[in-house]
C-alpha cells in the first residue's frame, strides 16, 4: 500500500480518483488546489502525488517545481503524475522538464490510471 495525495480542483474527479486508488489498496488524501496540496504533501509525506495542471492559486507545474527545487517541501523522492486536459507535446515536455515523472491526458481510463500509478510506485 502506498500513500497518495490527489490534487485537483474538480471535486467529482477527486472523488473518482480517490475511489479507484483506494480500491487498488492505497491510502489516499485529497486537496482542491496547489497550496492546499503542498500542505498535505508536507504533512503526509506521500509516495505519489497525482496533480492537475490547471488549478487556482497555484498550478500543478508550480507545485512540481517547488517540490523538486526545495528539499524542505516534503517532495523528496515522491513520484509525480500530472493529470491534465493539456495535450500538446510542448505541455508534456514542460511538465517533464519541471520534474514530473509521468503525464496522463484527460479524459483517461481508470485502467490506464491504475497501470501508470503501479508503474510509478514500482520505481520507488
Amino acid at each position: 500500500m502506498a500513500r497518495v495525495v490527489i490534487v485537483d480542483d474538480d471535486q467529482d474527479l477527486r472523488r473518482l480518483l480517490e475511489r479507484r486508488l483506494v480500491r487498488e489498496g492505497h491510502d489516499v488524501v485529497t486537496a482542491a488546489d496547489g497550496i492546499e496540496g503542498l500542505a498535505l504533501i508536507r504533512e503526509y509525506q506521500p509516495d505519489l502525488v497525482v496533480l492537475d495542471w490547471m488549478m487556482p492559486r497555484m498550478n500543478g507545474i508550480e507545485v512540481t517545481q517547488l517540490l523538486r527545487d526545495n528539499p524542505d517541501s516534503g517532495g523528496e523522492g515522491v513520484r509525480i503524475l500530472i493529470l491534465t486536459a493539456r495535450s500538446q507535446e510542448s505541455d508534456v515536455v514542460r511538465a517533464l522538464s519541471a520534474g514530473a515523472d509521468d503525464y496522463l491526458v484527460k479524459p483517461f481510463s481508470s485502467t490506464e490510471l491504475a497501470a501508470r500509478v503501479s508503474s510509478l510506485l514500482a520505481r520507488r
